[in-house]
């Protein structure tokens, strides 16, 4: 019964907060700050903060993935670290048993009591997104927000637009600075990164310039290693079965604020690319790996491109995704930063550009600045595909080295080294 009150009344609130503007907002700050309340009072009082204990989560403990898993990777190495104990946050831990590293970590299930408990007790979190919002850090705490990548499209206190399905700009900016409020550092990879960030969170307003480090990203080291080797590009492709003589082209689109379905979550089209079209127009030579969004939550069915399109979007990290492709496509996703350490050709599929950049997000750079060329049409898309095939240049050798010198200057296979020595 009590269950039944409780979803009427969160009905109810929905329903006025779609139609008196700022009543969700208010709501939602009021939810916050007495989750957090609760929380402490469960939890401080019982736990006492452990330096030796680092807790570790990617994306809001879907993955285990990215800058996270790159800096608990390389403790897991160090002599210094022999004593820590790891937790790692998922929300399906079942899942990840299967990664051997993961045998010296304790995991558990993302938002349960142990969750909490954990969290309160760390000596530091490490995290490449929001940390949950009942998270408050303690005295003695250290939170290191690697973040998800070099960003193209604008973010936080930098959008101006309101495209949102499920925040208004005031609730967008409210979650990132309180996440930045508890940051004792936040991570950089480049002086433009850390301009972008420094807008993006409000740190010059919060005071907290300070907190960032300018070291490279911890999950690019894997990137300058198998620059010359590809071993786990290899693994990859024998995993999935790929002929060892097709060329591997990678797409990878980001999700769009406008593709939330109520109830459901944001859910991706990839028809948006014709593979019958695409595959009939470049050949035998080619397969494609389709890589969704961690925030889409709608499943694929590609049985109709059998043996041409790959679907691995269940793959934990593109990071291990990248050395597989020799092509890349996306489209406003900041995965075309990383993979050019691998130097190879980047195209971009905007078929949808004017909405994005002018009702939805909009852009830190210009379009002329990207490393390599814009389309918006499928026969664009497959023309600039036959140039690479057929060995025409479509981007300078000067101009790729001014993006890679500008964007990718500290990522020389040390930045997960420089971040475990910030736990220490």
């Amino acid at each position: 019964m009590l269950r039944k009150i409780k979803k009427f009344i969160k009905r109810c609130m929905h329903w006025v907060g779609r139609r008196v503007s700022g009543f969700r907002s208010y709501m939602r700050r009021l939810h916050w700050v007495a989750a957090r309340f609760v929380n402490n009072r469960k939890n401080f009082g019982k736990t006492k903060v452990d330096p030796t204990l680092t807790f570790f989560e990617s994306f809001m403990g879907r993955c285990y993935s990215e800058s996270p898993r790159a800096i608990y990777e390389y403790m897991l190495t160090d002599s210094r670290f022999n004593d820590y104990n790891f937790v790692w946050g998922f929300r399906n831990p079942e899942s990840k048993k299967h990664f051997t590293e993961l045998k010296r970590a304790t995991l558990v299930q993302y938002k349960s009591p142990e969750y909490f408990k954990y969290a309160a007790m760390a000596g530091a979190w490490v995290s490449n997104s929001r940390v949950h919002y009942k998270f408050s850090r303690r005295k003695g705490q250290k939170y290191i927000q690697t973040w998800h990548g070099t960003p193209l499209k604008r973010l936080g206190h930098s959008i101006v637009l309101e495209g949102n399905a499920n925040d208004s700009n005031r609730e967008l900016r409210d979650k990132y600075t309180w996440d930045a409020k508890q940051y004792t550092d936040l991570i950089s990879y480049s002086p433009f990164v850390t301009e972008k960030f420094i807008e993006t969170f409000a740190l010059d307003k919060l005071g907290l310039q300070h907190v960032v480090r300018e070291i490279g990203a911890p999950r690019n080291d894997l990137l300058v290693r198998e620059k010359g080797s590809c071993l786990c590009g290899e693994d990859l492709k024998a995993r999935l079965g790929i002929p060892k003589d097709k060329k591997v082209i990678l797409y990878a689109p980001t999700w769009r604020e406008n593709q939330h379905i109520a109830g459901v979550g944001y859910v991706n089209h990839a028809n948006e690319i014709d593979f019958e079209v695409l595959r009939k127009a470049i050949g035998d030579e080619y397969v494609v790996l389709f890589r969704a969004h961690y925030f889409v939550v709608n499943s694929f069915d590609f049985e109709a491109h059998k043996g041409f399109v790959y679907d691995v979007s269940g793959e934990d990290d593109i990071t291990h995704i990248y050395p597989a492709a020799d092509i890349l496509i996306t489209d406003y996703s900041s995965v075309f930063f990383d993979y050019l350490i691998l130097e190879r050709p980047v195209l971009f599929y905007m078929y949808d550009l004017e909405m994005y950049r002018d009702k939805l997000r909009g852009f830190y750079l210009s379009l002329s600045e990207l490393p390599g060329p814009v389309t918006t049409a499928l026969p664009e898309l497959i023309e600039a595909i036959k140039q690479i095939k057929s060995g025409s240049v479509s981007v300078t050798p000067e101009k790729l080295e001014a993006f890679r010198a500008k964007f990718l200057c500290l990522d020389d296979g040390e930045a997960s080294k420089r971040a475990a020595e910030m736990i220490l």
